[in-house]
């Protein structure tokens, strides 16, 4: 072991490198997003046209997922991380290649296929490195920077189309912070079990708190993890309200300029929305972590945080119905707040459950239920964007979500610990 000197709470060191790293993967999905107006008006294509730019990438990203999650497990956070950032820098940086929407559809698959694996690596990194009652905090940290991303795509994607006057190297730029983060990722992670920067006090405390609280399987195949109720509950939670933050996410320009609102100053205001779902990330962790120690138990506390924000996302229903643009951001904030507050939750609870060796799965599982739940509402929001406007498209994005948490609350039960501490049968 090195006698290098220990680096003080090196875990919240490892969590601001998987910020950074979900900082530049939104950057990079993002820049299409932003320039999707410019796009349309020099190939002249239509709301349904833009939906297959994105379905490209959601494909990609599901089936992505589905395989990474395993892969993950298999060769481990810091070889498969390295593997993903590498694959989708240089789809980025090849990007301006297109010619035309196939073109740009066959550069969205393939950023779609390497981005997949960042969310699996990151929740099993977390699941790794830090205890329970600080995971969704850690979770919080790193999944808000997809917030951070997105409001900072703007500003880097415009000021290099306006520097050169096109959106080739505005798509490419992102790709180039993925290869300086690499290349510091290589050389700072490792897991805590041989990490050379790690104390050993902290190293003891979080392999003590690693497996407390997580269901008991030993050996597991897919057809049964499948088989778990809680499994689903993850799967159908995410699949329902990710596509209302992909929504936001790749529609909002689109939305915007529909609402008559001048470009540069819908996109300059992007980044409100966006912002209020950084915050959400660590009300969400913060509000479930302070839960946890004042003695409730792991999973009540992640639900409570559930319920209310699930609740919350109903704010984009009047959004139908106002063109006032600080209103929409207003609206539109509330509900990406709750939205990330939600999502924290559901990124968290593979970790909360399952044993290391299939965090990632899970995380993958979910992720891929999550890519196909947005593949067909990309479609759908294009076909009814096209023919209706957005206004049902609004109200399905606030409805769905009850849903989504009313299954999260039936599927996703009470663990073995829990159970057994308040005396009911396990």
């Amino acid at each position: 072991m090195s006698t290098r000197r220990p680096i003080p709470r090196l875990r919240w060191w490892i969590g601001g490198l998987l910020f950074a790293s979900t900082v530049i993967n939104y950057i990079d999905r993002q820049s299409l997003a932003v320039l999707a107006p410019f796009l349309q008006r020099d190939f002249h294509w239509s709301n349904q046209d833009f939906a297959y730019a994105i379905v490209a990438f959601r494909v990609a990203y599901a089936a992505g997922q589905l395989i990474t999650g395993r892969v993950v497990d298999w060769l481990g956070v810091r070889k498969a991380l390295s593997l993903s950032v590498a694959w989708y820098s240089l789809a980025a940086m090849l990007s301006p290649l297109t010619t035309g929407l196939r073109s740009l559809c066959t550069f969205r698959f393939l950023l779609g296929a390497g981005e997949s694996a960042n969310w699996p690596a990151a929740t099993k990194a977390v699941g790794a490195w830090f205890p329970r009652a600080e995971r969704s905090l850690a979770v919080a940290l790193f999944d808000s920077g997809s917030s951070v991303g997105a409001a900072v795509a703007p500003l880097l994607v415009l000021t290099v189309y306006h520097r050169f006057g096109s959106w080739r190297p505005a798509l490419a730029t992102p790709g180039l912070l993925g290869i300086v983060w690499l290349l510091v990722w290589r050389v700072a992670y490792h897991s805590p079990e041989d990490h050379p920067r790690v104390g050993e006090a902290e190293r003891s405390m979080i392999l003590a708190d690693r497996e407390q609280g997580r269901l008991p399987l030993k050996n597991v195949r897919w057809r049964e993890l499948l088989a778990l109720p809680a499994t689903w509950g993850i799967v159908l939670g995410r699949s329902l309200t990710d596509p209302v933050w992909y929504f936001i996410a790749d529609w909002f320009g689109v939305f915007i300029a529909s609402k008559h609102v001048p470009i540069e100053q819908g996109l300059l205001g992007f980044w409100i929305p966006f912002l209020a779902a950084d915050l959400g990330n660590f009300a969400g962790g913060g509000v479930s972590s302070w839960l946890i120690r004042r003695g409730w138990n792991v999973l009540r506390a992640r639900k409570a945080v559930i319920v209310v924000c699930g609740a919350g996302m109903t704010f984009l229903i009047p959004v139908a119905f106002t063109s006032n643009l600080p209103l929409i951001l207003m609206l539109f904030s509330v509900s990406t707040c709750c939205y990330a507050a939600w999502s924290t939750m559901a990124l968290t609870l593979p970790s909360d459950l399952y044993p290391d060796a299939w965090v990632g799965s899970v995380s993958g599982i979910s992720g891929a239920g999550s890519g196909v739940g947005t593949i067909i509402s990309t479609i759908l929001i294009g076909w009814t964007a096209d023919r209706y406007a957005f206004g049902p498209v609004l109200v399905a994005a606030s409805l769905v979500p009850l849903l989504a948490t009313a299954l999260v609350m039936m599927l996703v039960r009470v663990s073995h610990e829990d159970r057994a501490a308040h005396g009911e049968p396990a």
